[in-house]
């Protein structure tokens, strides 16, 4: 419960549709691009922490010109510290030169970096690797060739990186390592080279090198290339690149599990992993961002046109729902109210959990992101009350007898409502010993005293997901119980989280869940604990074949959904838990109810869109069994 959850990554793309000239004179200023994209990418800030990269392209420069431009950070705000790096050269040129300068945009792009037309941003929120510069993204695959040249940034994982890597070594490359960044680069890589190949074979006896070299750049086919290069990838992506002579892409996976969402006008063509940044940088009516559709990519030519091309075939749309209940921002107006249908759709649980006593319970949430769901539930108290009211009212109506007092209390009641929880945001857990750090955790978070009834009042306190249950156990329960009320109620937005992730977001070992350790602790207290090693033999017998179902999946089949929140709320009660405690979980067909559109659950059902993530819970499993600690893909 309010336990960070990492999630990679989110991108920004700006392509300037006219020279920058233009955008000077209209606009005042040759910082329109770079003010632009950091908005967007401030606005994205939720989606990448450990670092950010920002890279930049000027068309039709001249030989002997540097046309690529890149800076990267892994600072402690690295949003502010490359676009710093970025406005320190256009200050440079206002204390050298003076404004007249500034407004120059011929004399700009021959002798300043970051004066391209082509933008591309990168918020890397690691799952897993090293937090060094070298892991972020922009990633540069260079050529003395502009058009060979690929600069690339991306919101993925790759469930079959090792097959990956083998083809790479089959087409007689030497990748330098067997990280999914570098192998996709180099397999779209390579097919660039081919695509630069094709076209030069095709006019090298009617042309002259230069000549064939601008035909080129004027007719690559980014759509062949990522036929031929994406065909083999299991996973979920949203992929952006630039090509070094001003052609770009976003390549969107064919189940649509990442998001990808683009803006264009006659000035601009923008795109960014979530709409409200675009809102935001740009102020255009949401009906005028579209999303990139599953299997497509936007491509935009040297020349600054656009349009989506399909360029794999297209699977069922199982775009992810953690999106929607978790990282984006609840700005957006379909995720407000999907966010708010998660925790409307909750009540009848709730109301179940507390006996209905809703005279004796305080209503709150864990801060920030499961306000929106917490609104949600109160709107739909509100409706059950406001029911409670018609059939009482209607009773009277009718000749039966209702007790007046009964029935002024009914109308005039309203559901108790308190902030109880606070992160204390200057609370840093910098100790590293376990014993003294599991005590620090305890103190995160605080709570506002006195307005819980000893005893009397039960607490109900909502967050969006529940995944670990450590932070649950060792911080938020025991604090509220120094509340002294009659019963804890804790409720996740989302259902429970059973099998790992494997297309961006941190869920990856499978002892990690509290789902996971319920259902082992069942399987042992009912005596079906050789069911545990059943599943491992298949695991390891069949488990990592392609095409092999998720044999994990068994584990769960002997018990109901209750049973299984009934055991988390067992096994995450502290020994100190004077009251007493449940667990409500969202049920997935509710979780569907409310985000119709995005029924990627894979997390909760076991139900993954590629064969791949079939065999990384198994793969993961097979960790789990033999000690292992790695992630599974």
């Amino acid at each position: 419960m309010s336990e960070s959850i990492k999630h990679e990554c989110g991108i920004a793309m700006i392509r300037l549709r006219k020279p920058l000239q233009y955008y000077i004179d209209k606009y005042g200023t040759p910082l329109y691009a770079v003010n632009k994209l950091y908005l967007l990418m401030e606005k994205q800030h939720n989606r990448g922490q450990d670092g950010v990269g920002v890279a930049n392209i000027k068309i039709n420069t001249p030989p002997g010109s540097r046309y690529i431009s890149r800076y990267r950070s892994v600072s402690d705000r690295p949003i502010s510290d490359v676009f710093k790096k970025i406005n320190k050269k256009y200050k440079k040129v206002r204390q050298a030169w003076g404004t007249e300068r500034l407004l120059d945009a011929k004399w700009l792009q021959e002798n300043v970096a970051f004066t391209g037309e082509v933008w591309l941003g990168h918020l890397r929120y690691g799952t897993h690797g090293q937090n060094s510069i070298e892991y972020c993204h922009p990633m540069l695959r260079q050529n003395n060739w502009r058009s060979r040249n690929l600069v690339m940034a991306g919101n993925f994982n790759m469930t079959n990186v090792d097959e990956l890597f083998d083809i790479l070594v089959s087409l007689g490359q030497h990748p330098k390592e067997k990280a999914d960044t570098i192998t996709v680069m180099e397999k779209i890589g390579h097919f660039l080279d081919q695509e630069n190949q094709d076209l030069f074979d095709q006019f090298k006896f009617t042309h002259t090198n230069q000549q064939i070299t601008e035909i080129i750049e004027d007719n690559l086919n980014l759509q062949r290339v990522l036929q031929r290069s994406c065909k083999d990838f299991d996973g979920g992506y949203a992929m952006a690149g630039l090509i070094g002579s001003g052609a770009s892409f976003v390549a969107r996976d064919p189940a649509g599990i990442r998001p990808a969402y683009y803006y264009a006008d006659d000035e601009v063509v923008v795109v960014a992993s979530e709409k409200p940044p675009i809102k935001t940088a740009f102020n255009v009516p949401y009906g005028e961002i579209k999303e990139i559709q599953p299997g497509h990519a936007l491509i935009i030519d040297k020349a600054g046109n656009y349009g989506e091309k399909q360029f794999i075939d297209k699977l069922e749309k199982r775009s992810c729902s953690f999106e929607r209940i978790y990282f984006s921002r609840a700005s957006d107006p379909n995720i407000y109210s999907e966010r708010k249908d998660l925790g409307k759709l909750l009540i009848p649980q709730v109301l179940e959990s507390i006996d209905y006593d809703l005279q004796n319970t305080v209503f709150s949430y864990i801060p920030n992101s499961a306000e929106t769901a917490f609104l949600g539930m109160l709107e739909g108290l509100e409706d059950h009350l406001s029911n409670e009211r018609i059939q009482t009212i209607s009773k009277q109506s009718e000749g039966g007898k209702v007790d007046e007092k009964y029935l002024n209390k009914l109308l005039s009641f309203r559901p108790r409502v308190e902030k109880l929880v606070v992160k204390d945001a200057k609370l840093r857990t910098f100790i590293t010993d376990d014993d003294h750090r599991n005590e620090l955790v305890a103190h995160v978070y605080d709570t506002t005293y006195e307005v819980i009834r000893k005893d009397v009042d039960n607490i109900v306190v909502i967050d969006d997901s529940i995944v670990r249950g450590t932070t649950l156990e060792k911080s938020i329960l025991r604090m509220l119980n120094r509340l002294n009320p009659k019963k804890i109620v804790i409720v996740s937005s989302a259902p429970q989280i059973r099998f790992p992730d494997c297309y961006g977001i941190d869920m990856s070992k499978m002892n990690e869940f509290v789902a996971f350790r319920a259902v082992l602790q069942l399987l042992k207290s009912s005596g079906l604990d050789n069911l545990i090693d059943e599943v491992y033999d298949l695991c390891v017998a069949e488990g990592l074949k392609k095409g092999a179902p998720n044999f994990v999946k068994r584990l769960y089949e002997p018990f109901d959904y209750k049973q299984v929140s009934d055991m988390i709320a067992e096994i995450t009660r502290p020994a100190d838990l004077t009251c007493d405690y449940d667990v409500v979980y969202q049920t997935v067909e509710n979780l569907h109810k409310a985000c119709p559109d995005h029924q990627g659950d894979w997390y909760f059902t076991g139900n993954y869109p590629t064969l791949g993530g079939n065999l990384v819970v198994n793969k993961s499993f097979i960790n789990f069994m033999e000690g292992k600690t790695v992630r599974a893909y």
